[in-house]
């Protein structure tokens, strides 16, 4: 057997490619928001109020945008929910939510924004779903004039074909031109290509009627991993329109993020992607902001964004009896996060930092120089200290009952001294 040695050769590759795409503002007052071109990857999520509860809907809107989603997608599917939108917009703009908000409309669409201007006004981008704006000859008329309306106001649209709901009628000739091939493809294949013909079709209608590339925003969601990935590759293959990922319906709970991450890292890693969601379904009385924080983990542990402080903890072994650390890194990084909405605006990078909590003297230590700051807690059997390490070096050693307080002042210590504004500049 034999090896090869490349030792002159560096490992790695660099930052990930990024496909070219037109990037799209969506913006509210002086809050611009961009989806593609050279922008990083924005992270979206959609409330599950009902819209027509101003207040509720507020409150969660900015709920999700304080976790950090930059862009919030709310439900408009009837007149009730239209006329809710400028008021929901007025009541964000008073608490300084200056997120943009998306209307997602099915059905009725073309008629929401034709009797509500205000609605159409206040919103800073239409989702548009070709499958679900009419049948037959209404079809084409319906969607131009969803487009008009975008048009008159200078908003952006995505259009997001969704498996789920495809338009019959476009399905039907993708049919039969595959029964006259030679060599029929599979049904998954049918479908693939059904898909990604309604969002490139859809596309270039939009164009034709009026709406600039730089407005468009296209999306293919299906349920199964594997599914995703094929048709968002062959997407992006076909066209440099702005790309929405997610997996729609992904479940609840683990299974959830764990098929979203599984899905949109691929998708991201091989540079395809300019916007995501998480779709996970909420526990029951769970908190929404999950997708959000789930969503910016995604971006953050590849290494495209940075949102908050990351937090390195073992996972435990025979070794750490004792659930202290496990504690201890959990209270940490609820802290962080708690603290970015205020951090982010006063100490600039911060987002960056490591903090590391391990739970004994194996890869304690080590762990804890590696990282900004870390502490290396005592595990079965060992000294009851702490020795606590910040940028590699020991700077004290923690006992007792108050661990965690000395541990939080020592982190505030750290990001005040070496993230604020006089410090960076």
């Amino acid at each position: 057997m034999t090896f090869s040695n490349n030792a002159n050769e560096p490992i790695g590759s660099g930052p990930l490619p990024r496909r070219a795409s037109r990037g799209v503002v969506v913006q509210h007052g002086a809050r611009k928001v961009v989806v593609g071109g050279d922008a990083p990857v924005v992270v979206q999520s959609m409330t599950n109020t009902d819209t027509a509860d101003v207040i509720g809907t507020a409150i969660q809107v900015k709920e999700l945008a304080r976790a950090g989603s930059e862009i919030v997608r709310i439900t408009v599917n009837t007149p009730e929910a239209a006329a809710a939108v400028p008021a929901i917009r007025e009541q964000l703009d008073k608490m300084d939510i200056d997120v943009p908000l998306v209307g997602d409309f099915h059905y009725n669409g073309h008629l929401l924004l034709r009797d509500y201007p205000e609605c159409a006004q206040a919103l800073s981008k239409y989702r548009i779903n070709p499958g679900n704006v009419g049948q037959g000859a209404k079809r084409d008329t319906q969607f131009a004039q969803m487009i008009e309306t975008a048009i008159r106001y200078d908003k952006p649209v995505r259009i997001g074909v969704n498996w789920g709901s495809l338009d019959q009628a476009l399905l039907a000739r993708i049919m039969d031109e595959n029964a006259a091939r030679a060599q029929p493809w599979s049904a998954q294949s049918v479908m693939y290509e059904a898909l990604i013909t309604s969002a490139i079709e859809n596309a270039q209608r939009a164009e034709e009627i009026g709406l600039g590339r730089d407005k468009i925003v296209l999306s293919c969601k299906v349920s199964g991993v594997q599914d995703l990935i094929a048709v968002y590759r062959e997407l992006a293959k076909r066209c440099d329109y702005a790309l929405h990922l997610g997996l729609t319906e992904a479940g609840m709970g683990s299974k959830g993020i764990v098929a979203s991450t599984a899905a949109l890292s691929v998708l991201l890693q091989e540079g395809i992607g300019d916007t995501i969601r998480i779709s996970l379904t909420p526990e029951p009385g769970g908190d929404r902001t999950k997708e959000v924080v789930v969503g910016q983990e995604i971006l953050q542990t590849m290494g495209l964004r940075k949102f908050t402080p990351m937090v390195i903890a073992c996972p435990g072994c025979g070794r750490t009896t004792s659930t202290v650390f496990q504690e201890l890194a959990d209270n940490i990084q609820t802290f962080l996060r708690e603290q970015m909405p205020e951090w982010k605006k006063t100490y600039p990078g911060v987002e960056a930092m490591n903090v590391a909590v391990m739970g004994c003297i194996v890869n304690g230590p080590g762990e804890s120089k590696h990282a900004n700051i870390g502490i290396s807690l005592p595990g079965t059997g060992e000294s009851p200290a702490a020795p606590v390490f910040v940028d590699g070096q020991k700077v004290a050693t923690l006992r007792g009952e108050r661990i965690v307080d000395e541990f939080k002042t020592i982190v505030l210590d750290y990001v005040q001294k070496n993230y604020s504004r006089d410090t960076v500049a």
